[in-house]
C-alpha cells in the first residue's frame, strides 16, 4: 500500500550511478545544486551558473604577473612556437586576456564571438560587458601541448601611475572568475622588480580560497649573481608572506623560462631542476583534472549552503509591511552577528562563510523582502549529494585513472629534455657512464678491492654481516643502505662478490654526492660478468 514511501526512501540512500565522472558532475550539479543556487540568488552574489563546457573542458593554466615578467614568453617557451596575437616587449604589450587553445587551424576568435560558443567554457564572461570582451580573444593553433591543456595569458598588472588609469572593467573580478575554473595559477615575478603594486596586491587577494592552485615562478633569474639571487628569493618570500595568508610556504620555482642563452650560467643545474619540477606539476594536470572539478564542486556546494542560510535568515528578520529600509540597514550592519549565529546553529566552519565586507556591499542593492525562506528539501538534496553521490564519484575517478593510459602533457618544451644527453640528470649520479663502453665502476674498483679483501671473503664473497660493518661507515640511514644492498646483490644470494661490493660502494658515493638512487639498477651499472649475453 505504501510502497512508494519505500522507493523514495531507497532513492535517497542509494547514490546515483554514472558512466563517467564528467557526466556525473553535470547531472549532480543540474539536479541537486543548481536549484538551491537559483532559489537563493547565488549567481548574483558569488559566481555564475556552471555549464556543460565547464565540466568538459581541458585543464587550464592561468598566468598572472606584472608587465614584462615574461608571461607571453613563458607560453612561447612551452609551445616552442609563436601563437596568433602574441606580442613581446619590455613595455606593457599584452593588453588583452588571450586564451591559447588547440585548434585545427591557426586563428583568432574575438571575445564577443567566443562568449556565444557553447563548446567553450567562457559564456558567462558575457557579464563583464563590452569593455572586457573587446580585450578578450582566443588564439587557436595546432600544437601538441594544447591537446592536453589550455593557457590563459593576462594583461600585465600595472604599477605606479599606470595602475590609476581605469581599465574599464573589474580586472580583479575577471581574474577571480578564471581562478575558480582553472587548474593551475602561475604568478610570475621578474628577479629585477619585486615591488608588488596595489593592483597586484588586490589581484593576489582576489585569488584567495584558491591558494592550492597557486605556484610562483621567479623568472629571469639568470640575469643576477648567486648572492643577489638569494637576497631576491628571500625578499619575494617575505612579500608573499604578507599577502598570501597561508601557514604553508608557497612553492617558488626559480629559472629563466625563455629560449635565450643564460647570461650568468652559474646556477644552470638549479634552473634545470626547478624547470623539471614545474614541468612535472603542469604535466600532472590532465591526470588530476576530474579530481579538481570534483573538489571545486564540493567547495561550491558548501558555499551555496551557507549562502542559503544567510539569505533565509535575512528574509526571516524582515518585517512584512512597515520599516523595511531601517530594518535592512540594521541587518546589513549586524551581518557579522548573523554569521556567528548560523555558525553555531548549523555547526559550520567560519572558513566556509563569504567575505563579510563584500557581502554587505552586495546586499545594499538587493530587496531583502524578495528573498526566499529556508527550503529544507533543497538543502537535503545538496547534503545527500555531498554524503553519498560524491563518494561514488570518487570511486569512479579512481577507476577512470586506472583504465586510461597515463595522460600527461606532451610536445613543445615538455619533450625537449626527455631523451638524449640533454635530459635532466643525464650522465650524473646513477646515470654516470651510461654511454661509455667500459663499466663506470671499474675506475674506482682497485680501491674498493683493497677494502673487499680486508673483510675476510670466503669463496670470493663477503657475508652480509661483514659488508654491513663497512657500509655503515658511510653514515647513511639503514633504509638507504638496505636499498643499496638490494640493487648491488644482483644474484640475490645474501652475499657480495668483488664486483657487487664495488657496485655497492659506487651507489653509496652516488647518494653521498646528493643524487637519488634508481628504483631499478640501470643496465650500464650491471657488472660485466652478470650481464646476460643476447641470444
Amino acid at each position: 500500500m505504501f510502497s512508494w514511501l519505500g522507493n523514495d526512501d531507497r532513492r535517497k540512500k542509494d547514490p546515483e550511478v554514472f558512466q563517467t565522472v564528467s557526466e556525473g558532475l553535470k547531472k549532480l550539479y543540474k539536479t541537486k545544486l543548481l536549484p538551491l543556487e537559483e532559489s537563493y540568488k547565488f549567481h548574483e552574489f558569488h559566481s555564475p551558473a556552471l555549464e556543460d563546457a565547464d565540466f568538459d573542458n581541458k585543464p587550464m593554466v592561468l598566468l598572472v604577473g606584472q608587465y614584462s615578467t615574461g608571461k607571453t614568453s613563458f607560453i612561447r617557451y612551452l609551445l616552442e612556437q609563436d601563437f596568433p596575437g602574441m606580442r613581446i616587449g619590455p613595455e606593457p604589450t599584452t593588453d588583452s586576456f588571450i586564451a591559447v587553445m588547440h585548434g585545427d587551424t591557426e586563428g583568432v576568435i574575438p571575445g564577443n564571438a567566443l562568449v556565444v560558443d557553447p563548446k567553450k567554457p567562457f559564456r558567462k564572461l558575457n557579464a563583464f560587458g563590452n569593455a572586457f570582451l573587446n580585450r578578450f580573444v582566443c588564439a587557436q593553433l595546432p600544437n601538441p601541448v594544447l591537446e592536453s591543456i589550455s593557457v590563459i595569458d593576462t594583461p600585465g598588472i600595472l604599477s605606479g601611475e599606470k595602475q590609476r588609469i581605469s581599465r574599464g572593467y573589474d580586472f580583479a573580478a575577471v581574474l577571480e572568475w578564471f581562478a575558480e575554473r582553472v587548474d593551475r595559477i602561475i604568478l610570475l615575478f621578474d628577479a629585477h622588480k619585486l615591488d608588488i603594486s596595489d593592483e597586484f596586491s588586490e589581484v593576489i587577494k582576489a585569488l584567495k580560497n584558491h591558494e592550492d592552485k597557486i605556484r610562483v615562478v621567479l623568472n629571469k633569474a639568470d640575469q643576477i649573481e648567486t648572492q643577489q639571487l638569494m637576497r631576491v628569493y628571500g625578499a619575494l618570500m617575505w612579500s608573499l608572506g604578507k599577502i598570501v595568508n597561508t601557514p604553508e610556504v608557497i612553492r617558488v620555482y626559480i629559472g629563466s623560462f625563455w629560449s635565450h642563452p643564460l647570461l650568468i650560467p652559474d646556477n644552470r643545474k638549479l634552473f634545470e631542476a626547478e624547470e623539471q619540477d614545474l614541468f612535472k606539476d603542469i604535466q600532472s594536470l590532465p591526470r588530476n583534472a576530474a579530481l579538481r572539478k570534483l573538489n571545486d564542486l564540493i567547495k561550491r556546494a558548501r558555499l551555496a549552503k551557507v549562502h542559503a542560510y544567510i539569505i533565509s535568515s535575512l528574509k526571516k528578520e524582515m518585517p512584512a509591511v512597515f520599516g523595511k529600509e531601517n530594518k535592512k540597514k540594521e541587518l546589513i550592519g549586524s551581518l557579522g552577528d548573523i554569521y556567528k549565529r548560523i555558525e553555531r546553529e548549523h555547526q559550520i566552519s567560519p572558513g566556509d562563510f563569504p567575505n563579510l565586507k563584500k557581502m554587505q556591499d552586495q546586499l545594499q542593492a538587493q530587496d531583502l523582502t524578495k528573498f526566499q525562506p529556508l527550503k529544507p528539501k533543497l538543502l537535503e538534496a545538496v547534503d545527500d549529494m555531498l554524503a553519498n553521490d560524491i563518494a561514488s564519484l570518487m570511486v569512479l575517478v579512481r577507476q577512470e585513472e586506472t583504465q586510461r593510459p597515463n595522460p600527461v602533457v606532451k610536445g613543445g618544451a615538455f619533450d625537449g629534455t626527455l631523451d638524449g644527453p640533454f635530459g635532466h640528470g643525464y650522465g650524473e649520479g646513477a646515470g654516470e657512464g651510461i654511454d661509455e663502453a667500459e663499466w663506470v665502476v671499474a675506475r674506482d674498483k682497485p680501491a674498493y678491492d683493497e677494502i673487499f679483501y680486508t673483510l675476510s671473503p670466503v669463496n670470493g664473497k663477503v657475508t652480509g654481516a661483514n659488508a654491513k660493518k663497512e657500509m655503515v661507515k658511510s653514515k647513511l640511514p639503514n633504509t638507504v643502505l638496505g636499498k643499496i644492498w638490494k640493487l648491488a646483490d644482483i644474484d640475490k644470494d645474501g652475499m657480495l662478490d668483488d664486483e657487487e661490493f664495488a657496485l655497492a660502494n659506487h651507489l653509496i658515493k652516488v647518494k653521498l654526492e646528493g643524487h637519488e638512487l634508481p628504483s631499478d639498477l640501470p643496465a650500464h651499472l650491471v657488472p660485466p660478468s652478470k650481464r646476460k649475453i643476447p641470444e
